[in-house]
Order: structure tokens, then C-alpha cells, then sequence
């Protein structure tokens, strides 16, 4: 149903730090940039979210939320820690989350600009 999901951030480049650290443990990668904008998405694909430089941006409030599919709970993992690194603040560390689903796992980080992001895979573990 979406194309892509663009997000205004007040410093391009922290934000770029923080995207492409925490973006490449789910396999993304900058896909295109230029002095205003930068595009994720996957290798040989299409932007899928972009952040643009927009001085006066204002994260949405509760209830919004981006969620970006992971292959495994080592790579949601892995997600959490860069994304703690790299300027983000936790909103819910790695686990289940049995009320959305029986193999429901995900992690909730907030970008530095506030964005809610999470990383999440719904299928059974095969550990």
C-alpha cells in the first residue's frame, strides 16, 4: 500500500548517522542523497523512507509509529543497540510482545528527532 515515508529532521547529518548505523542492521542502505534528503530502502531498490532537512519539524504524538520489518531477533537485536549508540533512546526493549501476537518480536527505539521507530518479526523463531 505505501511507496515511501518521508520524515523532516532538524540536522541532516545527525541524522544520517543515526539512519544509516541503525537502518544497516535490517539490511537498508542509503539508496540516494543530496544536500537536502537522503533515501533508504533496500540495495538495488527505490527509497521506502526518506529523511529531509526541515529546521522546524515536529515528530507525530502518540499513537504514530514506523515499523520496519526484520529477518530475525538478532538482527532486532542488533537494531536496539545501534540505534542507542547512534543517538536514539529506547521505547521498548528487544522481546515478545505476546498481546500482539503469539511470535510477535520487536524492539521501540525513538529517533534523535523523536521519531518512534520499531523494528519487528512476526513469524516463529527458528533459533
Amino acid at each position: 500500500m505505501l511507496h515511501h515515508i518521508s520524515f523532516g529532521v532538524r540536522e541532516l547529518e545527525r541524522s544520517a548517522i543515526f539512519y544509516d548505523g541503525t537502518l544497516a542492521t535490517l539490511g537498508y542502505i542509503r539508496v540516494w542523497s543530496d544536500d537536502d534528503a537522503i533515501g533508504y530502502g533496500l540495495p538495488g531498490g527505490e527509497d521506502l523512507l526518506c529523511i529531509k532537512q526541515r529546521a522546524a519539524t515536529h515528530p507525530p504524538g502518540a499513537g504514530f509509529h514506523l515499523a520496519l520489518t526484520a529477518s530475525s531477533h538478532e538482527a532486532i537485536q542488533a537494531f536496539h543497540t545501534a540505534a542507542l549508540q547512534l543517538g536514539g533512546q529506547d521505547n521498548g526493549e528487544p522481546g515478545l510482545r505476546p498481546d500482539f501476537g503469539d511470535h510477535y518480536y520487536a524492539a521501540f527505539v525513538l529517533d534523535p528527532d523523536g521519531y518512534a521507530l520499531e523494528a519487528v518479526l512476526n513469524s516463529p523463531c527458528s533459533c
